[in-house]
């Protein structure tokens, strides 16, 4: 099965929610593959990054998030641990830890206890480097502003708004991406 099999069996083309996934994991990926392009010294594996980049939000039709027409029961925060069991059952694992791991800067255990946010208690910080550059692309581009890239300074703002730690954590792949 491919990546487009396995988005088409979750999203309906010619919706709304389809548009809007497709557009920001487009743009996603392609941020992850300038990235990779501009780094070659990095020696990522490209082709699991323009997979995984494609599939990191099969997660968001499972959440209420009516502004981006998801109607799912979860909270929104749930996607990225709902995506990783979606594209383990799909046999697409390492895919799969993508999803997980691409919330913020990654969650940690801690972070999860601390706020009691309702996903599972394990440490969701991405750890190789093709998951902390899908997870450095995406902070560029929201949902909801489709095909617009976000300035550094406001990334660096709504991280600051949940944990400052995540501002380092951004930085330190400013330095290591841009």
């Amino acid at each position: 099965m491919d990546i487009q099999t396995i988005i088409d069996k979750y999203y309906k083309k010619g919706t709304k929610l389809y548009d809007i996934y497709m557009s920001h994991v487009t743009d996603v990926t392609n941020k992850s593959l300038s990235i990779v392009q501009k780094h070659p010294e990095l020696a990522v594996d490209v082709r699991f990054i323009e997979e995984a980049g494609m599939l990191h939000d099969i997660g968001i039709f499972l959440t209420k998030a009516p502004h981006i027409a998801c109607e799912g029961s979860y909270p929104y925060i749930c996607h990225g641990y709902l995506g990783r069991e979606l594209l383990t059952k799909e046999g697409w694992a390492r895919h799969g830890l993508v999803c997980e791991r691409h919330t913020g800067t990654g969650l940690s255990l801690e972070t999860i206890i601390n706020r009691k946010l309702p996903v599972p208690y394990r440490d969701m910080r991405p750890q190789s480097l093709e998951e902390k550059i899908i997870c450095f692309a995406d902070k560029f581009f929201s949902k909801s502003q489709l095909g617009k890239e976000k300035p550094l300074k406001k990334i660096r703002q709504s991280l600051a708004n949940h944990d400052s730690h995540d501002v380092e954590v951004f930085d330190e792949w400013c330095e290591l991406f841009l």
